[in-house]
This record gives C-alpha cells, structure tokens and sequence, in this order.
C-alpha cells in the first residue's frame, strides 16, 4: 500500500516562515568499538534524524539523504560490506510498514523491505512524526512569540485535563512494535538496535529565547515529553528483542541552545548546514560515536 504524505518541506514551511519573523527579534572524538559491529548487510530504517536533511552531501534529494549521516558513518568505521540505508525525511511507522512518498513526490516501497533474511545488523530512529514533530514545534515557536514568559504550548496540548502529546506517544508504542516484529519475521537472527532523539532542548533550565523561540515555561514541557518519547522507544525495544541505544545523555550540552561550533542539533534558524531543529554533521558523529560504542557485535 502505498500511502501519500507530505513533502518534508511542506511540513516544515510554517517552520521557515516563523525563521524569518523571528530573525527580527534576534538582537569529535571517534569512541572506540566495544565489540565487533557484524561486517555483514546492515539496514537503517528511519526518519530524518536518521537520513540528516542538508547535511552535505545530500545523496537522495526525494528522502533528503545524506552520505555523511550515522548509518554511512557507522558502515564505513566497521567496513560493513553492504550497507542499505532507506532512512527518509517525514518518514512514520507506516512508511517503514507500508510505504510512502518522499519530498518530492516520488513513491517509496516499504522500508523494512529492505531488511532481508541474511541481514546481520538494522538500526531504527522513528516515532517523532508519528507523534506530529513538525507541528509541534511550528506551534509551540509561534506561541512563544505573543507569551515568551509562559507556557502557551503546554497549555495547548494540556487543555480539558488531558496530555495530548503524552497519549500520541502511548498509542505509537504498538506501531513500533510492530516494526519490530516485521523485521524479527524477516531476519529472526539479526541485531536490531532502536536510537532514541538526541536533546533539542537543555537537560535543564529554560531554555534561551529569542536565540530559540520556546517560551521558557514551555522548555520543560517539551523535554518531559521527549523523554516520554524515548522512554517508551527503550521499553518497547526491551519487549521486542531489540536493543536501545541512548543518544540523549551523549546529547546533553550540545542542544540547540548552544554555539554553532558545540551544539548537535541546529535551532529554527540554522547556523550549521542542517534542517531546522535536526541534527547537524556533528549530530550525525555523536550518533554514530553512540553506535560504534553500543556493541553492535553482540547478539541479545
């Protein structure tokens, strides 16, 4: 089935539009391997965190791939003799299970056909689209501009009593699992690692607005619910006979507050060549770092 959705640009324009309103108020180590990464196929299923839109140099401008993202970093640090990286900008669960659309327009197979029954390795990074990414941030940065003090986001997506973001995270839980187990019934033998997101926001604090458009009292609402996010990933992973690579805590201290030269993930207004609120080149590292350090090599 093949299931149309939104160009990666489209879904971030309201994003570039906020960029320029607010300009105006604007006044690598390589860790060691712990233990062998199999050398055998490798395949990254994923989102744009994982394929790294902008990052030089785009190699696949319909999924806005990169050469220089975690899966190629890892691949080429261990002489994996075949990598299939099939990552892509916008991407959900269903685009891994289903199939999709990339940014521009052009249909896209099933990610997890790719995952093959020789398969030694597949890496996965999804769930943020499917709990709205893009919106989230589009509405909680324009919010922030008419109360930059308060918490007009959180009080968005908390009102009537309810956390809407907290139940989007509950109900993609059974969708990753059941990437997972696609990719168990195809290659009962691999090693599967889920990534979590690395910080977008300080571990602590209130973040830094103007220089990031999150209203202060909004900063701890959205950290709490990345940590949801990445919370249910690892539990998941645990249920399904995966494993859980953490890049949040590598992450801490190198979110979007800080310089260009530090940071890991790029602000709205990107100083370092990256999509608004992604991972830049240096992101890309820190993740592959995270991998080459996980022990790939061992077997669950």
């Amino acid at each position: 089935m093949t299931r149309p959705r939104l160009p990666f640009f489209r879904a971030t324009s309201r994003l570039v539009a906020v960029a320029a309103a607010t300009a105006g108020v604007l006044f690598a180590f390589t860790a060691p391997v712990s233990a062998a990464v199999p050398n055998g196929r490798y395949v990254a299923l994923g989102d744009s965190y994982t394929s790294a839109p902008l990052v030089p140099s785009q190699i696949d401008l319909n999924c806005l791939r990169s050469s220089r993202n975690y899966p190629s970093l890892v691949a080429a640090s261990v002489g994996s003799s075949s990598l299939a990286d099939v990552s892509c900008s916008g991407a959900t669960t269903d685009d891994i299970l289903y199939g999709g659309s990339g940014a521009l327009g052009i249909p896209l197979p099933p990610q997890v056909n790719a995952v093959t029954p020789d398969t030694a390795l597949v890496t996965v990074q999804i769930g943020g689209n499917d709990i709205g990414f893009s919106g989230i941030i589009s509405d909680c940065v324009e919010a922030s501009l008419s109360s930059p003090l308060g918490s007009p986001c959180k009080n968005r997506y908390t009102a009537g009593g309810s956390d809407q973001l907290q139940a989007r995270i509950a109900a993609t839980a059974p969708k990753v699992t059941a990437v997972l187990q696609a990719i168990r019934r195809t290659a009962p033998g691999a090693r599967v690692v889920v990534l979590g997101y690395p910080a977008i926001l300080p571990d602590s604090g209130y973040g830094c607005w103007p220089v990031v458009p999150i209203a202060y009292q909004d900063v701890p609402y959205l950290r709490g619910v990345q940590k949801s996010l990445n919370a249910m990933l690892a539990s998941t992973a645990a249920a399904n006979n995966a494993s859980y690579a953490d890049v949040y805590a590598p992450s801490i201290g190198y979110d979007t507050c800080k310089s260009s030269g530090t940071r890991w993930v790029e602000g709205l207004i990107p100083l370092n060549a990256a999509a608004p609120f992604h991972p830049n080149a240096r992101g890309e590292q820190g993740m592959a770092n995270v991998l080459l350090a996980h022990g790939l090599g061992a077997r669950r």
